[in-house]
């Protein structure tokens, strides 16, 4: 813990004094929130807390009290919570961890104490690692259904998250990528959509950090070394606009500040740049101090005066005032040509709308100034709640449709009556119809949009007036799936598919019965309809019995079926059981999953039935996971794979350890994108080092030349990383090739050598 400077040398007393300025710089944080009695209720906490993990260290090797206290600072301090986060955060772990019960909290805090701790004990393991898929979303369930009962355990769960992954050093390589995986696939999208940004962009800069270590340390080190140029640049953007906003008697801050290394890496990737070819690496920020019923004109009488001085780009402006984003985000953003021929983002807000940018959802409780009226976020909150609390709601499905909401941007659309409603980008009209009401989509067998018939598919734009028609007739079709985009009318479309086949299996059953009286195999019983159904290789009664309603199922061999004694025997069987039965033959090894297993690839490879995954096309060398599966044996992807953090975090259970050994009698096929200036004899140059220097094996070559630009991709056989890295090298010191990139056999980029 770096605030504490806690070293492994340290004596007992050294160690009680670090914990002690710790606590006191947590009750500095608290200090203006501190109401009579509120300190002695904190010291009482921080002593049960430091009494209950005496004895419990970190992997550090740091007393593990530093970590509650870390988490309340953090709480306080960065989400900006009170006395009663602050309290629970110190506790947050003593249920789990030690003997102290729910009871003795209440009895020490009273309920809301104990309720908020009861629910930070049961999300504290969002994806065990022994859990299955069910398990982990019904996990993920409880962490949603917290936010509509109490948001501050969610954000105190947030908070502890984040100190997990500032101190996650100290974690072996495995545990680290799962961790920094679960991150970025639940905690760093749930902390965006509940407006947390400042805590978004670190748990996505640490995710980073530890699956992909090499890019992000030269990311790190290329903007630090390239601050004194931006420094300067951002002070040349500034002047103009700080002088005439100081002329027209504004309070302002205006500050540049650089965007994240996710960020970068994204925009690296997805415009296919280096790291130079970025040029907005950072944002200008301009905070007005202004009343709230003037904040408005205040931040567009900013953006006057910025475009005063700088060509705004229309196509990348946002007006967040005018409609805030459902988390209760507000700001204005602009970009705009600087010096230099260069776009720069500006973002002007007021203090207030800038503190429920950087702590979301607590903010946002506390400017609701006793406001009655629901906002969208409070809308947005009673929904989630609302669905999953409906029996009927598939968790699995649910949180799968859920995780794609949480980053969507949003449209504004309007009813026949001017009613707005808010929809994730790429919503459609049907959508819109599950949004209003459950019954409206399910009944939706059209649209009219701007007054013009248009298909329950038709997908909706900002600003677009829908009327939704009705047919009482309708039904909901498995068809819709394919095109709805919201949790919300996924999981309702599922249930009335589900309430369907429900119906429709219970005609089944009937025709099954009837049938069954003309066999001799009794229809009351449950174990020998248990077995005709396995027989049928279906996996349980609904599927079954929808399956004799629908016709794909022909009853008449439940002939065939013989009762001796209390067994069912069909007649197949019977066949099977006078023919000899043959030696048992193993030809692989049986793989299991553990905790500790290290499987090694290269000398053993045959004794492990293992492939490559297509989707990343990992080589020796490359940083590497093993995923267990039912029907291929072992799956072999990278840590940076596309589908690595959905893996890991969602099937924890099922990965192993993987290293590679050395063999160079095994070649792996991989890919190479170039890019440069079509000279002559630069094929040539290409395939003297593929085929001549380095004497590998091409599977196939194409280049495609436009303009006087060539783009070729090679797939290519190298033995691992390492020479895969010296044939990239030396291609890229071929003149006229201006990049190498690593691709997967559908020609997408992997990585930018």
């Amino acid at each position: 813990m770096s605030k504490a400077e806690w070293r492994p040398d340290i004596d007992p007393e050294q160690e009680k004094k670090l914990i002690l300025r710790e606590y006191r710089g947590l009750l500095r944080a608290l200090k203006s929130r501190l109401k009579k009695g509120d300190k002695k209720t904190v010291r009482r906490a921080f002593e049960i807390a430091s009494e209950a993990h005496r004895d419990m260290r970190r992997k550090s090797g740091e007393p593990y009290i530093f970590h509650p206290i870390a988490v309340a600072r953090i709480v306080v301090e960065e989400v900006g919570l009170g006395v009663t986060s602050a309290c629970c955060a110190l506790l947050h772990d003593v249920v789990e961890d030690t003997e102290i019960t729910l009871q003795d909290i209440e009895a020490e805090f009273g309920t809301i104490y104990s309720k908020i701790i009861d629910g930070l004990t049961k999300i504290s393991n969002i994806v065990d690692t022994s859990a299955t898929e069910s398990m982990q979303a019904e996990n993920f369930r409880k962490i949603l259904l917290t936010l509509a009962d109490d948001p501050r355990v969610i954000l105190i769960k947030m908070a502890d998250r984040l100190h997990n992954m500032r101190t996650l050093s100290s974690m072996a390589r495995q545990k680290q990528l799962k961790i920094a995986s679960e991150t970025s696939y639940i905690y760093a999208p749930l902390a965006h959509r509940l407006g947390l940004y400042e805590i978004k962009t670190e748990f996505e800069d640490l995710a980073l950090k530890y699956t992909e270590p090499e890019i992000y340390v030269d990311i790190a080190q290329k903007l630090q070394e390239s601050k004194k140029e931006r420094t300067r640049y951002i002070n040349e953007f500034i002047r103009p606009i700080k002088e005439e906003l100081e002329e027209n008697g504004l309070v302002f801050r205006i500050f540049g500040r650089p965007k994240s290394i996710h960020s970068i890496y994204n925009k690296m990737k997805k415009k296919k740049v280096e790291f130079n070819e970025v040029y907005d690496l950072f944002a200008i920020r301009i905070i007005v101090d202004a009343p709230k019923e003037k904040e408005k004109a205040e931040c567009w009488k900013v953006y006057s005066f910025i475009t005063n001085h700088y060509a705004p780009n229309p196509d990348r402006s946002r007006d967040w005032i005018s409609f805030p984003k459902s988390n209760g985000y507000e700001s204005l953003h602009t970009t705009v040509m600087g010096p230099g021929g260069r776009w720069v983002e500006v973002q002007i807000r007021s203090e207030r709308m800038n503190e429920i940018a950087e702590k979301g959802l607590a903010a946002h409780w506390k400017y609701k100034d006793g406001n009655t009226q629901d906002s969208k976020l409070d809308l947005w909150l009673k929904h989630i709640a609302e669905v999953l609390n409906n029996p009927d709601t598939d968790t699995v499905d649910f949180v799968k449709d859920f995780k794609l909401d949480l980053f969507t941007e949003e449209i504004y659309v309007y009813t026949p009556k001017g009613q707005m409603r808010v929809l994730p980008q790429g919503a459609t009209a049907l959508d819109l119809a599950f949004d209003i009401h459950s019954e409206l989509g399910a009944r939706c067998i059209g649209t009219k949009i701007n007054y013009k018939l248009a298909p329950i598919s038709q997908v909706l734009k900002n600003g677009d007036q829908v009327e939704v028609i009705t047919s009482s007739k309708q039904k909901p079709s498995e068809d819709w799936l394919h095109f709805v985009v919201t949790a919300k009318a996924k999981s309702r479309i599922k249930y009335y598919l589900r309430e369907e086949k429900r119906e429709k299996a219970e005609t089944g059953k009937e025709v099954f019965l009837k049938k069954l009286r003309h066999t001799e195999i009794p229809p009351g019983n449950q174990h020998f309809i248990h077995e005709i159904i396995n027989h049928y290789k279906y996996s349980n009664p609904t599927d079954f019995y929808y399956a004799v309603a629908v016709g794909n199922i022909d009853l008449k061999d439940l002939k065939d079926f013989t009762v001796k004694g209390d067994k069912l025997i069909h007649k197949d069987k019977l066949r099977e059981k006078e023919q000899p039965v043959p030696p048992p033959h193993h030809t692989e090894t049986e793989i299991k999953p553990s905790k500790e297993e290290l499987i090694i690839f290269g000398e053993s490879s045959d004794k492990i039935l293992y492939e490559l995954a297509m989707c990343c096309q990992p080589i020796p060398g490359d940083d590497v996971f093993g995923f267990i599966t039912t029907g291929k044996g072992m799956i072999i992807h990278r840590t940076n794979c596309p589908n690595a953090a959905h893996l890991m975090a969602n099937y924890a259970h099922r990965v192993v350890k993987t290293k590679w050994a050395k063999n160079k009698e095994i070649s792996f096929l991989t890919g190479v994108k170039l890019t440069g200036l079509d000279d002559v004899g630069i094929i040539q140059g290409i395939t003297n080092i593929i085929t001549g220097d380095m004497k590998l094996n091409m599977r196939s070559i194409s280049i495609d030349s436009t303009d006087g630009v060539f783009e070729g991709t090679i797939m290519v056989f190298v033995h691992d990383k390492e020479e895969f890295d010296v044939l990239c090298k030396k291609l890229s010191n071929i003149r006229g090739i201006s990049k190498v990139e690593r691709i997967d056999s559908d020609g997408n980029v992997q990585q930018v050598i």
